[in-house]
Formats: structure tokens, sequence, C-alpha cells
């Protein structure tokens, strides 16, 4: 069974703290290096992903929280 996809958190509150910056392959293997907002980060991997990210970054107390995907995608969130 699939996990309620909702964001545990506003985009307004994610948008508002954090930069989201995206390196590596997207679906169609084109090579991407760029800023995105929340919904460009929900376009590329998922919301169940997003929750696990913003939780992960929450919690480590840093200037910068890295986030790697096996499928080649790398997430860093930036606080702001």
């Amino acid at each position: 069974m699939k996990k309620n996809s909702i964001l545990k958190y506003t985009k307004s509150f994610i948008n508002r703290n954090f930069r989201l910056k995206v390196y590596g392959f997207d679906n169609e293997g084109n090579k991407i290096n760029k800023l995105v907002g929340v919904a460009g980060l929900i376009a590329l991997i998922g919301v169940d992903f997003i929750n696990k990210f913003i939780e992960r970054a929450l919690n480590c107390g840093l200037d910068k929280c890295v986030c790697k995907l096996r499928r080649g995608l790398q997430v860093s969130l930036y606080f702001k």
C-alpha cells in the first residue's frame, strides 16, 4: 500500500526557509544543475521524498543538507 502523498510542510514554509538545488540527470536523461521551487522538486522526485528530505534537513542542523538518490540525482537543501 502506498503512503499518503501529502506534504507535511506548506510550500511557502519550504520556499521561505530553503533553497533547493538539483544536480544530476532527470527522468528523460537530460543533465540538470539548477535551483528549483517546491513544484519543480515534486515533478522530479515526488512528495514522499520531499517529506523525507525536509525532515532530514531540519534535523541535521547544518547550513546545507545533501540528499542523493540512487538514480543519479542529488538534491541540496540550503538554509536561508
